[in-house]
């Protein structure tokens, strides 16, 4: 059996504990730094939000990485219940721009109010080819967890 890991691959034989493996560590010092120092391609990942209710129902998927143009509603934080479609995805500072979401400077000038993907909720999602195809891997994968179990 073949397990992905996040910064690498990891090769599961049957019975084998993650603790007997050199490649994970839980160390919480390791796995900080993993985190903090992940590139771009994998803070995509990590940058992940659930979907509404209704959404997850529809596509039997639980969350997806957030994209510019979906739209969302902030639920936890002093915005809770603000909506509005992702301006950008700031991968840097780990952070997403909401299309209404703004603060207004002393000097006039409005900027956005960044949020953390973890505390929206997808409520429409920017479809693409490729979008459709992670949906559909994701809830084919579910399907055969849950037939396995």
């Amino acid at each position: 059996m073949h397990a992905q890991h996040e910064l690498g691959f990891l090769h599961l034989d049957h019975g084998m504990d993650l603790e007997a493996i050199a490649d994970v560590s839980s160390s919480r010092r390791k796995a900080r730094k993993a985190h903090f120092t992940a590139p771009s391609h994998i803070r995509r990942k990590l940058m992940s939000a659930g979907l509404s209710k209704d959404l997850r129902k529809k596509h039997d998927v639980r969350s997806i990485p957030v994209r510019t143009g979906d739209e969302v509603v902030v639920v936890r934080g002093q915005h809770k219940g603000r909506e509005g479609k992702v301006t950008a995805v700031y991968r840097k500072k780990w952070v997403i721009h909401i299309e209404r979401l703004v603060r207004e400077k002393v000097n006039g000038a409005t900027i956005p109010i960044p949020v953390h993907p973890s505390n929206v909720a997808i409520t429409a999602l920017k479809l693409t080819k490729d979008r459709e195809d992670i949906l559909s891997r994701k809830a084919e994968a579910r399907k055969a967890r849950v037939e396995r179990a």
